[in-house]
């Protein structure tokens, strides 16, 4: 059976930019010394169009004060005329009036629901005043940094944009030429599976399409067809990579990345594509979404993070989020991760570089349930097959010892006590002493359908360099939270030869994933087991000239010279530029045909 091995990381969060573990860096910009916290400054210099890198650029990354957050403070003119032209009188609910009562309206309270409204005439029915939101904190990405401005984005939604640059910082740091891996392969064996959790809810897509009539403006042909959520892997085949192959998009609210991967996974190791793009793009700082999950209670508000800290005037953004802490409820935030995937013949045989492998993604529903939104049962199941997997893979010492969680960590009350108590009852399953657990969120914010994209660009990361970020914003455990089995700790840490990290994803819906991911070592011990070792050794030599090429890419990123790739109008092919045969279908531009292979699984049918 192939394994599927990562082959490239890419994308843009909070942190900045994700290849060549630029955003990883970030996190433990602590920990590192001279020379890797001038990297990061450099890095991210580049990534704002900054002339020099110095610290001042740390604070407009991670979890910081939401910039634009603001809504019409005018909600009543969906019920009432734009005007009040002689004086009325109506019930309306609390939920209608504006924050601040106009001169001229005069309110009665009728029940703990709803309000009788008086207006004298005259008084203005629609303010034209803004308020801000009630939350104001959120994962942002860099100030300064603007993916439109990189590529003709012309109308496109932001997750959009995230995703051409995410995808082709993906690329770039695959470190071989795309068009050369097109001669290896027939587009069949080439698969894109991404796509978001929330659709494109912002102006140039869904949001605007259903808000626009409403506020007198005019709807484009492009709002509804570019707000769906499968769109970032339709943009990616069309305008990144120029393929034909396998497509889709899986939908699993947080859990969607994790639900692409799995995919991806499924496809190699059945055999069916030798090479998969993974990944998701999210941008849901929108205000009426960020409201939207501020109704639900599961966001921090301003007002509940002051009693967090009682001796503060002004809430601390940057400790928003709290996993495992005594904390208020989540922090929204956008993000956009991408990878590769290959077989681990092909990664042999190009010279790809290694930086992991996923044996396995596991997902499961939580079943009857009394709310929908809740947790539920799914994540044992997910867990502990992963836990077993891993062990049969890394051994029972190895699992014990030299393997680590990355919680889904939102930092809401619910989420502390259900996720810990998952966690530890696995690791009391599993005999692990006391199971190292991170939880990137504190610095990131969730990202909704992107947040496990975050946690594997950060579990490669403790694999390249042996540090597990801490929860930096953990004062002290909370005391509903299950910790007998498990390590929780506020400072950054090395770890022991780390061989293996379960990421762990909870969706709203009952959209449960745990992924298994092996470290770089562990992977190559198994493919010299499948190849043997003089496989290994031919590729350590190929693998030289790759990791050369993608050390020149990253010079070339930060001068500011490399751009994202973006294909539009190129290559276009209709049907003239094909032939289709009984037994193959010819593309233009591939050198290897489509086979229209006879399949043995029938046989028994036939």
């Amino acid at each position: 059976m192939p394994l599927p091995v990562i082959t490239a990381c890419g994308g843009i969060s909070p942190a900045g930019r994700t290849s060549d573990h630029n955003a990883f860096s970030r996190l433990v910009f602590e920990a590192l010394d001279g020379a890797g916290k001038r990297r990061v400054l450099d890095s991210l210099a580049a990534l704002t169009g900054t002339a020099e890198g110095n610290e001042a650029l740390l604070e407009g990354t991670l979890i910081r004060r939401l910039e634009g957050n603001l809504f019409e403070a005018g909600v009543l003119a969906a019920h009432l005329n734009a005007t009040a032209a002689s004086p009325l009188e109506v019930e309306v609910r609390d939920m209608d009036l504006p924050d601040e009562i106009p001169e001229g309206w005069e309110v009665r309270q009728l029940d703990n629901r709803r309000k009788r409204l008086a207006i004298r005439a005259g008084a203005p029915l629609l303010l034209p005043s803004r308020r801000p939101g009630r939350v104001q904190s959120a994962g942002q990405l860099p100030g300064g940094f603007d993916p439109a401005a990189l590529y003709p984005s012309r109308n496109h939604p932001r997750a959009l944009q995230l995703a051409v640059y995410g995808a082709s910082d993906a690329l770039g740091s695959l470190g071989l030429d795309w068009d050369s891996l097109h001669a290896r392969l027939a587009c069949d064996e080439i698969a894109v599976y991404a796509s978001n959790g929330m659709g494109q809810l912002d102006d140039a897509g869904f949001g605007g399409m259903m808000n626009f009539p409403a506020r007198g403006k005019r709807t484009s042909s492009k709002q509804c067809p570019l707000g769906f959520g499968g769109m970032s892997a339709d943009f990616i085949n069309a305008y990144v990579l120029g393929t034909a192959g396998a497509t889709g998009g899986m939908l699993g609210a947080c859990a969607t990345f994790l639900y692409n991967l799995q995919k991806g996974v499924q496809d190699i190791r059945s055999g069916r594509r030798r090479l998969v793009m993974v990944g998701t793009a999210e941008a849901p700082l929108v205000p009426e979404v960020i409201e939207g999950y501020r109704a639900m209670g599961a966001l921090g508000e301003d007002e509940a993070l002051l009693k967090l800290d009682p001796h503060r005037d002004t809430p601390d953004y940057r400790r928003a989020c709290r996993p495992f802490g005594y904390n208020c409820g989540f922090t929204i935030a956008e993000s956009a991760q991408f990878i590769i995937l290959m077989d681990d013949e092909l990664a042999l045989e190009t010279g790809a570089d290694i930086l992991g492998a996923v044996p396995d993604v596991f997902v499961h529903a939580d079943g009857p349930k009394k709310s929908i939104s809740a947790p539920g049962i799914g994540n044992y199941l997910t867990l502990g097959r992963a836990a077993a997997l891993a062990r049969q893979l890394v051994g029972v010492k190895g699992l014990a010892e030299h393997s680590f969680v990355h919680a889904h960590g939102t930092g809401t009350p619910q989420n502390r006590v259900t996720e810990s108590h998952v966690l530890n009852e696995t690791a009391r399953a599993f005999n692990i002493p006391e199971w190292p657990v991170a939880a990137i969120k504190c610095y990131l914010g969730h990202s909704i359908g992107s947040a496990g994209g975050d946690q594997l660009a950060a579990a490669l990361g403790t694999f390249a360099t042996g540090l597990l970020p801490g929860i930096f914003t953990l004062d002290e455990v909370a005391r509903d939270v299950h910790d007998e089995q498990l390590s929780f700790s506020r400072e950054h840490r090395h770890l022991d030869a780390p061989m293996a990290a379960l990421l762990n994803s909870k969706g709203f819906g009952g959209n449960n994933a745990t992924a298994v991911v092996l470290s770089p070592e562990k992977s190559l011990e198994m493919i010299a087991r499948r190849h043997g070792d003089k496989s290994v050794t031919q590729w350590r030599k190929k693998v030289e000239t790759t990791r050369e090429t993608v050390a020149q890419r990253e010079q070339q990123v930060l001068a500011g010279l490399e751009k994202p790739r973006y294909l539009f109008g190129e290559g276009v092919l209709d049907g003239e530029d094909m032939e289709v045969r009984d037994d193959a279908i010819r593309l233009d531009g591939w050198e290897r045909e489509v086979r229209l292979r006879h399949d043995p699984d029938f046989d028994e049918y036939v």
